[in-house]
C-alpha cells in the first residue's frame, strides 16, 4: 500500500502510460487492426482463430503474444527484481524500448506485420519494468487491472472502510493518463498515420535521458547495488 509516492515514481508512471496510450491506439488503428499492450483481448482473438483454424490468425496473434512475453523477459534481464527502486537500471531499458518503437515505426512505414511485434515486445518490457512500489502493483500498458483496483477501493470507501488515498490518487491518474495517451494516438493517427509513434519515441528517450541524468547525480551512497 501506497503511503507516500517518490515524484519519480508519480511522473514516470505517468508519461509511460501516455506513451503506452498513444502506442496501442495507433497499433489498432493500423492496417493490423491488433492491440499491442492488451493480452487478454488477444488470447480471446487467438483462441477465436484456432476454432476457426486460422492457421495465418494463429501464427500471427501467437507470435504477437510471444512478443509482449520477450519484451517481459527482456525487462528482467536487462533490471532484475521487482521492486521499483532509484538507480536500476531503468535507463538501459527506457533505451530499449526507445529502439523497439524505433524498429516498429520504421516497419510499419514498410507495411510490414513485424512492426506489431516490435510494439508488442515494448510493451511487455515497459510492463514488466514498472512492476511493483510499496506493495502497490503498477502497470502502465492497459487499465483492467488498474480499473478492478480502483472499483474494489471506491466501494471499501463508500463502505466506510479506510483506503490507500495515494494509491488510489496514483491509479486514477495512471487511468486518465493512459486514456488521454489514447485520445491524442488516435488524434494524430487519423492526420498523418504511424508518424504518431514519434510522440511515444521522444517520450521514452526523454524519460531515459532524465533517468540516467538524476541517476548520475545521486550519491553514491544512496545508489543501490546493481
Amino acid at each position: 500500500m501506497i503511503t507516500k509516492l517518490p515524484k519519480w515514481i508519480l511522473w514516470g508512471g505517468a508519461v509511460l502510460a501516455f506513451s503506452a496510450g498513444c502506442v496501442n491506439t495507433t497499433a489498432l488503428m493500423g492496417f493490423a487492426n491488433l492491440s499491442v499492450s492488451h493480452v487478454t483481448g488477444n488470447v480471446s482473438l487467438f483462441a477465436a482463430a484456432i476454432a476457426y483454424s486460422d492457421a495465418h490468425s494463429i501464427l500471427y496473434i501467437g507470435a504477437l503474444l510471444l512478443s509482449f512475453l520477450a519484451g517481459a523477459i527482456l525487462s528482467g534481464f536487462v533490471i532484475g527484481q521487482t521492486s521499483l527502486t532509484l538507480g536500476r537500471r531503468y535507463g538501459r531499458a527506457l533505451y530499449f524500448e526507445a529502439a523497439l518503437l524505433i524498429a516498429a515505426y520504421w516497419l510499419y512505414q514498410q507495411h510490414d506485420y513485424l512492426g506489431q511485434l516490435a510494439a508488442a515486445m515494448a510493451c511487455g518490457l515497459q510492463n514488466a519494468m514498472v512492476a511493483t512500489y510499496s506493495g502497490a502493483v503498477i502497470r502502465t500498458t492497459h487499465l483492467t487491472g488498474l480499473t478492478s483496483d480502483m472499483g474494489a477501493a471506491i466501494g471499501n470507501w463508500l463502505a466506510g472502510r479506510s483506503i490507500s488515498k495515494p494509491t488510489l490518487g496514483f491509479q486514477a491518474i495512471i487511468w486518465y493518463c493512459f486514456c488521454s495517451g489514447s485520445t491524442v494516438g488516435a488524434f494524430l493517427f487519423a492526420k498523418v498515420g504511424y508518424d504518431a509513434l514519434l510522440v511515444p519515441i521522444a517520450i521514452v528517450l526523454s524519460a531515459a535521458f532524465i533517468y540516467n541524468y538524476v541517476s548520475s547525480t545521486l550519491p553514491e551512497k544512496r545508489q543501490p547495488k546493481l
